[in-house]
């Protein structure tokens, strides 16, 4: 039997309950890319809300943790059998507290039960904290192609402000070492941080350029609900101060040859990340781990999983079988809003024939909103292409919340 949202998962996904008969017509598949959570890490960062947990006494238990991986993804093998795997996303967490063996091992296991791609991009998250001489290599050697390294910030004060467990010497030890064992390396910084002025910004990311990352991730940092931040806000920029960093980051990077491919990346060339291009061009995924999140395509319906969130509980479920906490259909009047929430991300924007390929929709289901984004100067258009402006990356959200049902609109 299937589970209903917020009920306890199931045991092997039954294939033909998604091929049943629905009111969407979907032409293709679009690729398909997995992500692996592993959700410990050394200490809750006080603005994370992702799903992380402290690492108590003792050891990550990475063989159970794998085990339930693996069973995990038998599980589903059945509503992706067949389908190439595009790209491998190790996320967290804090994914490089596990042992190059332990990611040898998962790699090995994820491999021989799918069809990887031949040139499949498999991404590895990392945190300087973490970071031994020659743990690198170790892991490039199981099998990771890129390696993301959370810096955030290379101000030792700033670094304490946001709760990290490095600093700003182990994160420049971290990202050399990185650059040696690894052709494509991202490296994360953010902005808007506690404290930081211009000055403090442009020392942080003329630092990051300074030692040539191919690609870079740059963040706002977000007060999220039912954080440490939440509860007890820290004194940030403000929102001029806060665009006015964009802009100077935006300039900076340019110089260096990198380009802003998306709203928050900027990459050399040929070293955009696939996995999450994917996501923002509503591509499939399949989640597995601890509160791991897929979206799926099927010919009648697109669907959305989530799994069991505690990694005790998430153990415990995945290796009887019974992984899945949600597993909803994305309501065709959803639809719109899923896919601009993703597509409009991108400097390039989106095919309009990509939207009906991926929704299964017309494009009378977006012609309104988009004439009103156009005329408000957010977007820009021609018969195949739709492209944010530079006043629509700036107002991303209101861009965005253009296209949310009519009874979900502001």
């Amino acid at each position: 039997m299937m589970a209903s949202a917020g009920g306890t998962g199931r045991a092997v996904q039954d294939v033909q309950h998604y091929l049943r008969p629905g009111t969407l017509q979907l032409p293709a598949q679009p690729p398909l890319s997995l992500y692996v959570h592993l959700p410990w890490c050394l200490r809750k960062c006080p603005y994370c809300d992702f799903n992380s947990h402290e690492l108590a006494e003792g050891e990550v238990p990475e063989q159970r943790y794998v085990d339930a991986v693996i069973a995990d993804l038998e599980a589903s093998l059945g509503i992706v059998w067949g389908r190439e795997v595009h790209s491998i996303f190790i996320g967290g967490g804090t994914p490089s507290l596990f042992s190059p063996q332990a990611i040898d091992r998962l790699l090995a296991d994820l491999r021989a039960r799918l069809r990887l791609a031949p040139d499949c991009e498999v991404t590895l998250e990392a945190n300087p904290g973490t970071f031994e001489k020659d743990r690198f290599r170790a892991f490039r050697a199981a099998g990771v192609t890129r390696l993301s390294v959370g810096v955030q910030s290379f101000d030792d004060e700033r670094l304490r402000a946001l709760g990290r467990v490095h600093d700003r010497a182990q994160a420049i030890a971290a990202l050399e070492e990185a650059a040696l064992a690894f052709e494509t390396f991202n490296l994360d910084l953010m902005y808007a941080l506690p404290g930081q002025d211009m000055a403090g910004l442009e020392q942080d990311v003329a630092q990051a350029l300074s030692l040539a990352p191919p690609h870079l991730s740059v963040y706002h940092l977000t007060i999220e609900p039912n954080t440490f931040f939440a509860k007890y806000p820290p004194q940030v920029p403000d929102d001029d101060l806060a665009y006015s960093m964009l802009d100077r980051i935006t300039e900076l990077t340019a110089g260096a040859g990198l380009q802003r491919y998306e709203v928050s990346a900027y990459a050399k060339p040929g070293h955009r990340c696939w996995h999450n291009v994917n996501y923002w061009q509503f591509g499939d995924y399949l989640g597995i781990g601890a509160g791991a999140h897929s979206k799926l395509t099927f010919p009648h319906r697109v669907v959305r999983q989530v799994r069991l969130r505690d990694p005790r509980l998430y153990m415990e479920g995945a290796l009887a079988g019974r992984a899945l906490a949600q597993d909803d259909e994305v309501a065709r009047a959803d639809l719109p809003f899923e896919f601009m929430l993703n597509a409009l991300r991108l400097r390039d924007g989106f095919a309009l024939a990509q939207f009906t390929a991926r929704t299964g929709l017309p494009l009378t289901a977006i012609a309104q909103p988009l004439q009103e984004a156009e005329r408000l100067g957010l977007v820009e258009r021609d018969l195949n292409q739709v492209r944010p402006t530079t006043r629509g990356f700036d107002f991303l959200s209101d861009l965005q919340a253009l296209f949310l049902p009519p009874n979900a609109r502001p």
